[in-house]
Protein backbone atom coordinates (compact mmCIF):
# COMPACT_ATOMS: atom_id res chain seq x y z
CA UNK A 1 0.00 0.00 0.00
CA UNK A 2 1.33 3.40 -0.92
CA UNK A 3 0.32 6.02 1.70
CA UNK A 4 1.86 9.78 2.40
CA UNK A 5 2.94 12.69 0.66
CA UNK A 6 5.97 13.48 0.18
CA UNK A 7 8.23 16.08 -1.82
CA UNK A 8 11.93 15.47 -4.06
CA UNK A 9 14.10 16.84 -6.22
CA UNK A 10 14.13 15.83 -9.70
CA UNK A 11 17.23 16.20 -11.11
CA UNK A 12 18.40 17.27 -14.18
CA UNK A 13 18.62 13.73 -16.26
CA UNK A 14 14.50 13.48 -14.27
CA UNK A 15 15.22 11.24 -11.69
CA UNK A 16 13.01 11.26 -9.06
CA UNK A 17 13.95 9.67 -5.63
CA UNK A 18 11.06 7.35 -4.06
CA UNK A 19 9.75 7.19 -0.90
CA UNK A 20 12.27 4.14 0.60
CA UNK A 21 8.61 2.86 2.15
CA UNK A 22 7.58 2.05 -1.70
CA UNK A 23 10.56 0.45 -3.33
CA UNK A 24 9.87 -2.94 -1.61
CA UNK A 25 6.67 -2.92 -3.80
CA UNK A 26 8.25 -1.96 -6.85
CA UNK A 27 11.24 -4.32 -7.25
CA UNK A 28 9.29 -6.08 -10.32
CA UNK A 29 9.01 -2.52 -12.01
CA UNK A 30 6.72 -0.15 -12.50
CA UNK A 31 4.41 1.45 -15.08
CA UNK A 32 4.02 5.24 -15.35
CA UNK A 33 1.30 6.77 -17.42
CA UNK A 34 -0.83 10.19 -17.67
CA UNK A 35 -3.59 10.40 -15.22
CA UNK A 36 -7.31 11.84 -16.42
CA UNK A 37 -5.79 14.61 -13.42
CA UNK A 38 -3.30 15.73 -15.23
CA UNK A 39 -0.31 13.97 -12.88
CA UNK A 40 1.69 10.79 -13.27
CA UNK A 41 0.01 7.53 -12.01
CA UNK A 42 2.66 4.78 -10.93
CA UNK A 43 1.24 1.32 -10.72
CA UNK A 44 3.67 -1.66 -9.62
CA UNK A 45 3.97 -3.89 -13.07
CA UNK A 46 2.54 -6.82 -11.61
CA UNK A 47 -0.96 -4.24 -11.22
CA UNK A 48 -0.56 -2.55 -14.30
CA UNK A 49 -0.50 -6.44 -16.07
CA UNK A 50 -3.85 -7.60 -14.03
CA UNK A 51 -5.25 -4.14 -14.65
CA UNK A 52 -5.26 -3.27 -18.24
CA UNK A 53 -5.48 -7.27 -19.12
CA UNK A 54 -9.25 -6.62 -20.22
CA UNK A 55 -7.97 -3.39 -21.81
CA UNK A 56 -6.74 -4.22 -24.59
CA UNK A 57 -8.66 -3.83 -27.47
CA UNK A 58 -9.16 -7.40 -28.76
CA UNK A 59 -10.75 -6.85 -32.44
CA UNK A 60 -11.29 -3.96 -34.54
CA UNK A 61 -14.80 -3.50 -33.17
CA UNK A 62 -14.07 -2.50 -30.54
CA UNK A 63 -16.11 1.00 -29.53
CA UNK A 64 -14.74 4.45 -30.42
CA UNK A 65 -15.00 5.08 -26.44
CA UNK A 66 -13.07 2.03 -25.83
CA UNK A 67 -10.68 2.71 -28.42
CA UNK A 68 -10.07 6.44 -26.61
CA UNK A 69 -9.46 5.55 -23.40
CA UNK A 70 -6.99 2.49 -24.96
CA UNK A 71 -4.99 5.26 -26.64
CA UNK A 72 -4.77 7.60 -23.75
CA UNK A 73 -3.97 4.96 -21.25
CA UNK A 74 -1.54 2.77 -23.35
CA UNK A 75 0.13 5.99 -25.29
CA UNK A 76 1.44 7.65 -22.28
CA UNK A 77 2.55 4.17 -20.79
CA UNK A 78 5.81 3.85 -19.93
CA UNK A 79 7.98 0.61 -17.86
CA UNK A 80 10.84 1.74 -15.91
CA UNK A 81 12.81 0.16 -13.14
CA UNK A 82 14.09 1.95 -9.38
CA UNK A 83 17.48 2.20 -9.97
CA UNK A 84 20.35 1.51 -6.89
CA UNK A 85 20.26 4.59 -5.51
CA UNK A 86 16.11 4.22 -5.27
CA UNK A 87 15.25 6.92 -7.93
CA UNK A 88 12.88 6.33 -11.10
CA UNK A 89 13.77 8.51 -14.43
CA UNK A 90 10.51 10.29 -15.62
CA UNK A 91 9.79 10.45 -19.02
CA UNK A 92 10.20 13.93 -20.62
CA UNK A 93 7.07 13.44 -22.34
CA UNK A 94 4.90 12.94 -19.18
CA UNK A 95 7.21 15.76 -17.20
CA UNK A 96 6.30 17.94 -19.60
CA UNK A 97 2.50 17.45 -19.90
CA UNK A 98 2.24 17.35 -16.05
CA UNK A 99 4.61 20.50 -15.57
CA UNK A 100 6.89 18.84 -13.42
CA UNK A 101 10.21 21.18 -13.13
CA UNK A 102 13.06 20.68 -10.37
CA UNK A 103 9.94 19.56 -8.23
CA UNK A 104 7.58 16.42 -7.50
CA UNK A 105 4.98 15.43 -4.97
CA UNK A 106 4.62 11.58 -4.78
CA UNK A 107 1.30 11.22 -3.47
CA UNK A 108 -0.13 7.63 -1.95
CA UNK A 109 -2.76 6.15 -3.35
CA UNK A 110 -3.12 3.04 -2.29
CA UNK A 111 -2.21 0.66 -4.75
CA UNK A 112 -0.24 3.34 -7.12
CA UNK A 113 0.93 6.28 -6.01
CA UNK A 114 0.67 9.89 -8.27
CA UNK A 115 3.73 12.23 -8.73
CA UNK A 116 2.55 16.01 -9.22
CA UNK A 117 3.94 19.35 -10.17
CA UNK A 118 3.73 21.52 -6.58
CA UNK A 119 1.69 24.18 -8.08
CA UNK A 120 -1.34 21.35 -9.64
CA UNK A 121 -1.60 19.34 -6.42
CA UNK A 122 -1.85 22.57 -4.56
CA UNK A 123 -4.76 23.23 -6.84
CA UNK A 124 -6.49 20.28 -6.07
CA UNK A 125 -5.66 19.89 -2.86
CA UNK A 126 -8.84 19.45 -0.55
CA UNK A 127 -9.75 21.56 3.27
CA UNK A 128 -10.88 18.77 5.57
CA UNK A 129 -14.28 20.71 5.18
CA UNK A 130 -14.42 19.88 1.73
CA UNK A 131 -13.30 16.71 2.19
CA UNK A 132 -16.08 15.91 4.44
CA UNK A 133 -18.86 17.57 2.67
CA UNK A 134 -17.73 14.98 -0.55
CA UNK A 135 -17.84 12.01 2.01
CA UNK A 136 -21.54 12.88 3.16
CA UNK A 137 -22.29 13.44 -0.49
CA UNK A 138 -21.16 10.04 -1.35
CA UNK A 139 -22.29 8.27 1.69
CA UNK A 140 -25.79 9.89 0.16
CA UNK A 141 -25.21 8.18 -2.85
CA UNK A 142 -25.15 4.30 -1.78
Amino acid sequence: MFVGEYEYKVDNKGRLPLPPRFRKELEDGLVLTLGPDNCIVAYPKPDWIKMTANQAPTNFFSSDKERKINRFLFSNANEVSVDNQGRIALPSSLREKCGIGDNAIVNGFNTSFEIWSPAQIAKERLTANEARQLMEILEERK
